[in-house]
């Protein structure tokens, strides 16, 4: 390796240099691990993330998301799968903060993992008790640096921009993101339910009947299912399907909490005209079943099957005895999800902010506005 390059690399590590020129000369992202570990004010290492770390980087996700928002956000058992997804590179996409003592107290991860990355996701925590000290500036520094190189995968011509969020309660998180140069793009909701009394039975349209996921065999189709109901949903890009197919499989062999009896597909004939795939419980709380995909395809639109769906959902929780029912939606949906969500009595419960920076200028090939 040549000692001038590793310099380079390692000085736009440590100064957060955006020099996009002397990163892509390299040609190999090797370089960022290659670089020994720095500290923080001699106080912290930053280094690859890897497996032995999981347990300690749940604790450090579970103490931030108690101080952001009096619930805990992460499942182990849910980091683990993400961790294992065979296209997500642990040592590469993600960076861990320790102390002396082997403390972590600092986490990010980039997500580049689709075939053509336009919209990159960073996802971030720094102890509460290590705040103001640099830690999250440098670990969005290596995090923008991360997500510059997959600007050569996306055609010329094309914008490539990196997300990222928080919860619109609490500011410090969404200050510091802001001070970073990122803008405010979209919010979204979660939205909930209570289950005080008997939900009104669903009524599906003519010709549709609603039955359970039957295995591996129904996957493809809803896999198919679920990319023509979310192509207008803001912010699709579509992917290749073999890639997504790969994805769905590995988190329901992975997924401990994974209930093909709460996987609701909607059918007219042999179609699937629209599906409820629920989860147990959330993560947040464990007395709410929860919607982890709801939507309808365009040929059965505006018939009340999205509404059918969820009363069907909302009466099986019932009757496993939940408490309440939540799902998360896009605030401003370009297809009218919320006013649905709204109709079946459903309210907000709290919002999360999206915020962007534009890595490359150029076309948005992602969704804005529903096809007529």
């Amino acid at each position: 390796m040549d000692l001038d390059r590793e310099l380079t690399v390692e000085k736009v590590l440590r100064t957060g240099d955006n020099n996009d020129n002397i990163l892509e000369s390299t040609g190999e992202i090797m370089l960022i691990n290659e670089v020994k570990p720095f500290t923080i004010e001699e106080q912290f290492t930053l280094r690859p993330t890897q497996m032995v770390d999981l347990d300690g980087s749940v604790d450090l996700f579970t103490t931030c998301s108690m101080h952001m928002i009096g619930q805990n956000e992460a499942a182990l058992s849910e980091v683990r799968n993400e961790w294992l997804l065979p296209e997500f590179d642990l040592e590469n996409a993600t960076r861990v903060a320790v102390t002396s003592e082997g403390k972590i107290v600092g986490y990010i991860e980039v997500w580049d993992i689709d075939e053509t990355p336009v919209r990159i996701w960073v996802w971030g925590r720094v102890h509460p008790d290590f705040e103001g000290l640099g830690i999250g500036s440098q670990l969005m520094q290596w995090a923008e640096q991360r997500a510059r190189y997959a600007i050569s995968r996306v055609p010329d011509g094309i914008q490539v921009a990196m997300q990222a969020g928080s919860y619109s309660t609490y500011k410090p998180a969404l200050h510091f993101l802001r001070d970073f140069g990122m803008s405010p793009i979209r919010s979204f909701y979660t939205m909930a339910v209570e289950l005080d009394h008997k939900t009104p039975q669903p009524t599906v349209p003519p010709g549709i009947t609603i039955r359970t996921f039957s295995g591996k065999d129904d996957l493809r189709d809803i896999v198919f299912a679920v990319r023509d109901a979310f192509k207008d949903h803001w912010g699709y890009v579509h992917q290749p399907f073999e890639q997504e197919y790969k994805r769905w499989r590995h988190f329901i062999e992975h997924d401990e909490d994974y209930d093909p009896s709460l996987w609701f597909l909607a059918v007219d004939g042999e179609e699937i005209a629209g599906i409820s795939l629920c989860n147990p419980e959330s993560s947040l709380d464990s007395n709410m079943g929860w919607v982890s995909t709801l939507g309808v395809c365009r040929p059965w639109r505006r018939q009340g099957l999205g509404l059918a769906l969820l009363h069907h959902s909302f009466e099986e929780f019932f009757q496993r005895g939940k408490a309440r029912v939540g799902l998360g939606v896009d605030a401003s949906s370009l297809t009218g999800a919320t006013r649905l969500y709204e109709r079946a009595g459903m309210r907000e419960i709290r919002q999360f902010n999206t915020l962007e920076k534009v890595l490359r200028p150029g076309r948005d090939i992602s969704t804005q506005e529903v096809a007529k």
